[in-house]
């Protein structure tokens, strides 16, 4: 027995609406029908007279029906006239222009039947008007002459169109005209002034009309005003302007707009309020224009007729108009004909109910001639607005119009009677799968057809009982709605529909899906502008649906640019922007539904500038600036940086003048006689200042004399016979008046002499023929063309000076230490200064080192000691090394004459650290050391020391100390055990004591210690097989037999890399030699980084030095290079050590044999 296959369900998906739930249900087209219209024109049809003419009608039916047409209710021949052409399978009137032919020939009022052996069924009767718009009369129109304060009334009077022109007001220029409560435009086109002013004839008024179809604008010819000005203009009550009088009435039809006016004049310009009498004006539908000169009441219905009026008032009073309304209505359906269908035999009836203002009549007609003059039917009854069937026949079937109107209207209803007999049927897909969001109201549908009308039921899951009632509701035409759908509602529904001829049923899926729901929703935020801001949507959704996030900004879909990031749950905005300001909605949606949020992004900028900057309350000595806020940009404006700019001293240049809040938009400037001011100003907040405004209207204030003097006077000499007064020259708001000079007094302090005078317009004055550094008494006094400021201070400067004529006497030297010296003086005499005593200053040389022939630098240097002092310490000098000093004094002009010359011997120093130390662990038994010569020796190296100890985590174990000759460059430590790691501190030593250690440690042990353990096994193997062995005593014998050659050739008279003892140093155009070298690698100019210096008690602290140890040896005739390192006879060159590597070599002679160097 073969497995029962599954039913062919289909896949489609969509969202169910609940629309049509309870609509008609149609026959199918296979069957037979009288025709119903589908699509026809709008009952007043204007067309474009550049275009062709379309009126449409469109019909179905079985058999498809042919159509023709009335005009004016008389046949239309269609095929007499070349031009009109009825589209194929369609009723639709084309009328044709292209070879000529004028559109206004085929006005007038065109109805279409649509027939076939069924029935007629009617369309509208249509109403066909060509558009026009008709030119603007020429007219020449006078200046209008209006009295300020008087009210005006311009008329538009536009041509009339069809349809009516839209009507806006604009100057020749095409300026639009600004309309506000004062001057606006009313519903009539006509442009209303509410009281005249003189600015009003700054501009001209010109009508314009804008018609819809042919998109044209008409001007009518402008108007121009001539306001006769008056010394005031009279205060008055208010009056209308529009409508006349106290009271009128206005008629408006059911479901349009019902707009009221009203346009008052009066001084100053009255407001206007809206009331409607015994009520309330309707809040829904009711909203005021044309600055409340309007009342609108969309979509009006009976209640809102009655009494309404509006009151206009100003401080002179008030005014009232009462406007009555009255709301009639065309035709409007209680009840619309729907299409009867019946099996032979049944009963039934057509329905045709409508109501109006006044009441409409009703007429009935079949296949488009008036009931009355139809052929007599027995089975028919007309009952007023109903007709009933009884025993209805095949004979029976037709289509029936109802015409209902009224004076303000009609309306045009078909209907047909279908009398068949069919056994049901269902009309939608087989096995559909509908999926559905739980918690939802949905729909399943079910369109069927039968005749008689079969009744429906609806199964789930092939249950007995009927869905019906409770969370479930069937509809009319089959459709099953599910309130709320559950888990639980998921299953197959089946639809079964039965008749007296048989049935038919359909089966649908149901699936229930999770809804889509943002449980991280964006949160509003506020940004400075260019930071990052990031907006968070987190969806959750049923996974077996596609899910798709986008965003929205403003409500409009968002441009994703290189600033911005999408993920699955967020968005990112990159350097945020102004133009980012707004609210960003999130849209998560699948196929069945969505969700959304949306958050407010508030970016924080720079406010706009401010602008309209207005100069009042001018005063002497002060005015008041206004100025009109610009836009915050989000962030409240914290300050107004007010800044001025004068067009004589500085002109283009602006300084601040002064700041004020930023609540307010004015304040007083307080100003300075005889400035030509210009204002601006900044806006401040929290994110930064805006753009300066535009600047103010100058303002210039009256002139007066200075009321203050120059700043900053000195008297100083450039040469020793003069003196040069200067002075900080005073700006645009101190000079107070034009021609600002200088009044510059001074004489000598000492004699009290009388005053010398001079005018100056510049900021200096030189004084000649002074004597040398002698005190003079200084004045400096403002003056302009309105006078002398006050009486100035008097400042003391002094003439020129000259060199000292004195040197400091009994100098005398100690040594302090090896890199520091302390001296002491005795002062010179004031006079012999002949100027103002800067300092006493020391220069020093180094003349030789301790070591011969050893070339060093004699550029001098100086130290120098501020004020009258007696003593000093020179420090950072080269150790072991002979020095000379000079002192002289040094004042203003320069240098006086040189002391005797002092010399001095440093003493050694102690080392610096041993140069690269290196520990290495070439097994786990033994560690070995390694280090270079220390950089700066400051000495002769008398050694090393190494402590070193085992430790183990935090347990140490016991310190060992090894000493070490000069030429010891390596050590072998043999391991206790081979876990324990080993620290080391090293450190040189001279005659004066250790120097600087360094401190190393071995490296840690490797992770794994079997891999070591086979690598040295390894060693120990190749160590004890005989070819290896044999190998190597061939090599240390042919080494052997090297060495013996070498030592006998050097014995015989060969070359040594030493240099002969002498005393003459050697230059540095030879610094190396074939036959041996040295290098040092310090000049001497180099300050020592391992001097001395002096500490805040007075103490010498010993620092490294920058001496370098290059090479050396020791012997009975050793020497000292010029930094203080030791140079022995014996040396290396030292590009051979760089490249072969000393440490690892045998001696090359048997001198070197013994001192080995690195």
């Amino acid at each position: 027995m073969a497995r029962p296959q599954p039913p062919p369900w289909g896949h489609t998906a969509f969202l169910l609406c609940l629309l049509g739930i309870g609509g008609a249900i149609e026959i199918p087209m296979d069957l037979p029908q009288p025709p119903t219209i589908t699509k026809q024109s709008v009952k007043d049809h204007i067309v474009d007279p550049r275009d062709n003419i379309l009126i449409e009608c469109e019909a179905k039916g079985n058999p498809a029906p042919s159509f023709h047409w009335t005009r004016n209710s008389r046949f239309f021949n269609v095929a007499k006239d070349p031009r009109v052409s009825m589209r194929r399978r369609s009723g639709t009137l084309v009328i044709d222009f292209r070879s000529g032919g004028r559109p206004e020939e085929y006005e007038g009022e065109y109805q279409c039947f649509a027939r076939n052996k069924f029935g007629t069924a009617l369309s509208n009767r249509i109403r066909l008007q060509v558009s026009k718009s008709p030119l603007w009369p020429k007219e020449n129109l006078d200046p209008v002459v209006v009295q300020e304060g008087a009210p005006l009334t311009l008329q538009c009077n536009p041509p009339p169109g069809l349809p009516s022109p839209v009507i806006f007001w604009m100057s020749s220029s095409m300026e639009p005209i600004t309309q506000d409560k004062r001057v606006s435009q009313g519903h009539n086109g006509d442009l209303y002034f509410s009281n005249v002013l003189v600015q009003d004839m700054q501009t001209d008024y010109s009508c314009n009309a804008r018609f819809h179809f042919t998109h044209t604008i008409q001007q009518k010819n402008p108007f121009t005003l001539k306001v006769l000005t008056t010394r005031g203009v009279a205060e008055r009550t208010p009056s209308f302007m529009y409508p006349q009088g106290t009271s009128s009435s206005q008629m408006v039809l059911r479901g349009t707009d019902l707009l009221l006016e009203c346009i008052a004049s009066g001084v100053p310009t009255p407001d206007i309020a809206w009331y409607k009498k015994g009520g309330d004006l309707p809040s829904d539908k009711a909203k005021f224009e044309n600055f409340n000169k309007a009342l609108r009441i969309t979509s009006v219905s009976e209640e809102d007729s009655g009494e309404y009026f509006c009151l206009a008032s100003n401080k002179m009073g008030s005014i009232r108009h009462t406007i009555s309304v009255r709301v009639k209505a065309a035709p409007y359906w209680l009840e619309e004909p729907k299409n009867l269908i019946l099996a032979p035999g049944e009963d039934g009836r057509l329905v045709c109910r409508a109501n109006g203002n006044p009441k409409p009549t009703v007429q009935w007609m079949v296949n488009g001639e008036p009931l009355q003059s139809a052929p007599p039917n027995p089975n028919r009854e007309v009952a007023g607005d109903t007709i009933i069937f009884r025993d209805t026949q095949i004979s029976s079937r037709a289509v029936y119009q109802c015409n209902t109107s009224n004076e303000h209207g009609y309306l045009l209803a078909n209907a047909f009677v279908s009398v068949l007999d069919v056994p049901p049927r269902m009309l939608s897909p087989r096995n559909q799968l509908i999926r559905v969001i739980l918690y939802n109201r949905t729909r399943l549908d079910c369109p069927f057809f039968g005749s008689p009308i079969p009744t429906l039921r609806w199964f789930k899951n092939g249950q007995g009982s009927n869905l019906d009632g409770g969370n479930y509701h069937v509809y009319e035409n089959g459709s099953l709605e599910i309130k709320m759908i559950r888990k639980e509602d998921q299953g197959i529904y089946t639809c079964v529909a039965t008749n007296i001829l048989g049935k038919a049923e359909n089966q649908v899926r149901l699936e229930v899906k999770d809804p889509t729901r943002i449980f991280r929703m964006p949160e509003d935020q506020t940004a400075k502008r260019g930071t990052t801001v990031q907006l968070e949507c987190r969806v959750k959704h049923d996974p077996s649906l596609k899910l798709t996030v986008s965003w929205l900004k403003d409500d409009e879909p968002l441009y994703i640019g290189n600033r911005m990031k999408k993920e699955d749950d967020s968005l990112t905005i990159f350097g945020v922007a102004e133009r980012d300001h707004g609210s960003y909605t999130c849209i998560a949606s699948t196929e069945l539904d969505q969700d959304l949020a949306k958050a407010y992004l508030t970016v924080l900028g720079r406010p706009d500038r401010p602008r309209d900057l207005e100069l009042t309350d001018l005063a002497e000595r002060s005015v008041r600036l206004t100025w009109i806020p610009g836009d915050d940009n989000n962030s409240p404006i914290t300050e107004y940086v007010v800044q001025f700019e004068e067009d004589q001293f500085q002109p283009g240049i602006w300084h601040d003048h002064s700041k004020f809040p930023g609540g307010v938009n004015s304040g007083v400037l307080q100003l300075s006689p005889y400035v030509n001011y210009q204002f601006r100003v900044i806006a401040v907040n929290e994110v930064g200042s805006s753009h300066p405004s535009l600047p103010s209207e100058r303002y210039r204030t009256s002139g007066a004399p200075p009321e203050s003097n120059p700043g900053d006077v000195k008297g100083e000499g450039t040469r020793k016979n003069n003196m040069e007064i200067t002075w900080t020259p005073m700006n645009a708001t101190s000079a107070f008046g034009p021609n600002l000079r200088y009044i510059v007094r001074w004489r000598r302090r000492e004699t009290r002499e009388t005053w010398n005078n001079v005018t100056v317009w510049g900021s200096r004055y030189v004084v000649g023929q002074t004597p040398v550094y002698v005190p003079y008494e200084i004045r400096v006094q403002a003056e302009n063309d309105f006078g002398k400021g006050p009486e100035p201070d008097t400042v003391i400067g002094y003439s020129g000076e000259d060199y000292p004529r004195a040197a400091p006497t009994d100098v005398k030297v100690r040594v302090l230490n090896s890199t520091a010296i302390s001296l002491q003086w005795n002062r010179v005499y004031s006079d012999t200064v002949q100027g103002q005593l800067r300092e006493y200053r020391a220069y020093y040389w180094r003349e030789s080192s301790l070591l011969k022939n050893l070339w060093v630098s004699q550029k001098r240097q100086h130290a120098s000691f501020s004020g009258d002092r007696l003593r000093g310490v020179v420090s950072r000098l080269f150790p072991y090394s002979n020095y000379k000093l000079e002192m002289v004094v040094v004042n203003g002009r320069g240098d006086g004459p040189r002391s005797e010359t002092k010399e001095f011997t440093t003493p050694e120093g102690v080392p610096s650290a041993p140069r690269r130390f290196r520990v290495r662990q070439p097994n786990l038994q033994t560690i070995t050391l390694e280090w270079d010569h220390p950089e700066h020796p400051n000495g002769i190296l008398t050694g090393y020391s190494l402590r070193y100890a085992a430790f183990n985590g935090t347990k140490v174990g016991k310190q060992m100390v090894e000493n070490f000759s000069p030429n010891d460059t390596k050590f072998t430590v043999q391991r206790a055990d081979p876990v324990s790691r080993y620290r080391f501190t090293l450190s040189a030593r001279t005659q004066v004591g250790a120097g600087e250690a360094v401190t190393e440690e071995s490296p840690a042990p490797p992770n794994e210690a079997t891999p070591t353990a086979a690598y040295t096994n390894n060693q120990a193997d190749i160590a004890t097989q005989g070819w290896f062995i044999g190998l190597m005593c061939a090599i240390a014998l042919l080494v052997l037999i090297l060495l013996i050659v070498c030592f006998i050739k050097r014995s015989r008279g060969g070359k040594y890399p030493v240099r002969e003892k002498k005393d003459v140093p050697l230059g540095p155009e030879d610094p190396k030699e074939e036959d041996g070298s040295f290098d040092y690698s310090d000049e001497d100019n180099k300050p020592l980084q391992g001097g001395s210096q002096t500490s805040l008690d007075g103490t010498i602290k010993q620092q490294e030095s920058d001496d370098s140890l290059v090479d050396y040896g020791e012997g009975g005739e050793g020497q000292f290079n010029e930094d203080g390192s030791f140079i022995g006879q014996y040396t290396v060159k030292k590009d051979k050590e760089e490249t072969e590597g000393n440490e690892s070599s045998e001696a090359t002679s048997p001198v070197n044999a013994i001192y080995s160097l690195a």
